[in-house]
């Protein structure tokens, strides 16, 4: 059995100039969880306080519709059920994974850098050959998040994507993640020695995969994200 730790920011603070919260990102999480699924996999969910809130924006009409509202409206969906045993990452065994898999929401640039629990699953998943991804904000993760056999950091030398300094802007959040002392996605890269591949475009679907890392760029490319998550699982378990 193939398991998988989706990870969530446990951070669900007013955060936009509307004065609405940030949070989880929902499609960011049920988009992925409902192709894991789909193959079979396990899924555990994970924050670093065993607890979470969803980012007020993502529940509107414009990111939730379709079947993943079908599926987020269905209170015993699978998805919902196991956002009911959300489990606090430090609770868990960080060996116990084959795939870690962060989602996202702007609340991931405030609690991911500091989220020891979650990182190390992180790194243990690493370690024993696993698929280690992220979506939109949450390459936030690899902000301090160290090779354990090399100790180096995780993504130095390799290429990721993430949200676009270009799509901060357009969302007026920029000088707001200046004032919290908030890196974006491409700041975090170039920290941690990663070659940062820009999208088309903000709001394009676009994932990039290096060997074992996969990363996705905003909610728009959630599946194929996962998809590529597969994938590369299933490369390196041939």
């Amino acid at each position: 059995m193939v398991k998988v730790l989706l990870a969530v920011t446990s951070y669900s603070e007013p955060f936009y100039s509307d004065g609405k919260k940030t949070g989880l990102f929902v499609t960011e999480a049920l988009e992925p969880f409902l192709e894991f699924a789909q193959k079979g996999y396990e899924i555990q969910i994970a924050s670093e306080t065993g607890t979470f809130g969803y980012d007020d924006h993502s529940l509107t009409e414009d990111f939730l519709n379709g079947k993943a509202k079908e599926v987020f409206e269905n209170k015993e969906s699978p998805y919902n059920v196991a956002f009911k045993n959300i489990k606090k990452a430090s609770d868990l065994n960080p060996k116990d994974y084959d795939i870690f898999f962060a989602s996202a929401g702007h609340g991931t640039l405030f609690d991911y850098p500091k989220a020891k629990a979650l990182q190390n699953i992180a790194a243990e998943t690493w370690a024993k050959n696993g698929v280690v991804a992220a979506i939109c904000h949450g390459p936030a993760i690899f902000d301090g998040l160290n090779d354990i056999k090399t100790g180096e950091p995780l993504i130095k030398g390799k290429k990721i994507t993430g949200f676009t300094d270009i799509g901060e802007k357009e969302l007026g959040v920029l000088e707001i993640m200046e004032k919290d002392h908030l890196l974006t996605i491409k700041q975090i890269a170039e920290k941690e020695g990663a070659t940062y591949v820009e999208p088309d475009g903000p709001w394009a679907s676009f994932a990039v995969t290096d060997g074992k890392l996969v990363t996705g760029v905003n909610p728009q490319s959630a599946v194929i994200t996962a998809r590529n998550v597969i994938a590369a699982h299933e490369s390196v378990n041939k």
